[in-house]
């Protein structure tokens, strides 16, 4: 019993310990224990969701930081970028030791996202937080419904050891890159990704990620799935490595222009670490179609959310 509480209680005071020093930040304030715990409990449950479904997590933290933490939206959006960095980073690595991420196609997908995502962060401060507000719960309510629409169309056929998604045979083949990824555990993934003409709406991935303060995911997954090709389970774990490069780029512009919290952010780094592990492995036991849906309903319902409370 000793050599397990003794731990606890040094991890206790070593997240107390970072948010008293990182305190000034917030203009003098330190933050204080109910908060601070209420704080990780989001990073946990937001990097729950991020890691199994292939977003950031700032889908969930940037409302519930405007709507019951009473941040300003600008402010909300680029702490929650912070979060959103080590969230991408914890996931990437569970994903990389489950053999599911197509590098060649998450790398060249950052050179669009990463440009999106500094122009994003910068068009903040033309926009007051109550409009930036509506702008966020209306657009997760549109990726919502077309993912809903999507995935209750969609006919599948799943095999136990194979999944195979093919691009349209009109395609040219040139611009057809012809991959095959087999994960950990023997499944076997063989598809015809159209990576060319993905690439201006990945930028409009990072655009949307620097903007709304989300990893980008929530624009990212569907255009991997949708135009690009990739398998559900792929597009979710590459994702996570675009997400780092384009966080990275948001991150960097948000503190030039003064929107980063830390004080806020690192609690929520702390917790949205264990989540997002958590949520990786989850996402290893679901099928696409279900994580589809999970993640369409949650982000219908957190913009229904936002959007009332802002109006």
């Amino acid at each position: 019993m000793t050599r397990i509480t003794l731990p606890a209680a040094v991890h206790i005071r070593l997240i107390l310990g970072l948010v008293r020093l990182a305190g000034f930040a917030v203009e003098g304030a330190i933050l204080d224990f109910v908060t601070v715990v209420l704080l990780v409990v989001v990073g946990v449950f937001s990097g729950f969701f991020g890691g199994m479904l292939g977003v950031g997590g700032g889908a969930v933290v940037v409302p519930i930081l405007v709507v019951f933490f009473g941040l300003d939206t600008r402010q909300a959006v680029g702490t929650s970028l912070v979060m959103i960095l080590f969230t991408a980073l914890s996931a990437m690595l569970a994903y990389h030791a489950q053999r599911r991420i197509d590098w060649k196609i998450g790398i060249v997908g950052a050179f669009a996202t990463v440009p999106g995502a500094a122009i994003g962060a910068y068009a903040t401060q033309f926009f007051s937080s109550k409009s930036l507000a509506v702008i966020f719960g209306a657009t997760l309510f549109l990726v919502a419904a077309t993912m809903l629409r999507r995935s209750f169309r969609k006919v599948t056929i799943e095999k136990p050891e194979i999944t195979i998604t093919t691009a349209s045979d009109l395609l040219p083949k040139k611009r057809i890159w012809r991959r095959r990824i087999v994960d950990v555990a023997g499944t076997v993934f063989e598809y015809d990704a159209n990576v060319y003409s993905g690439l201006a709406l990945l930028f409009l991935g990072g655009l949307a990620s620097g903007f709304l303060g989300i990893g980008g995911g929530l624009i990212v997954v569907p255009i991997l799935t949708a135009v690009v090709h990739l398998p559900m389970h792929l597009a979710v774990a590459t994702s996570m490595l675009m997400m780092i490069f384009t966080s990275v780029s948001g991150v960097s512009t948000h503190i030039i222009l003064g929107n980063v919290l830390i004080a806020y952010a690192v609690p929520l780094v702390i917790g949205i670490v264990l989540g997002a592990q958590l949520g990786a492995r989850a996402a290893k036991r679901l099928r696409s179609l279900s994580l589809e849906v999970v993640f369409a309903a949650t982000l219908l319902g957190i913009g229904t959310l936002l959007i009332i409370s802002r109006l």
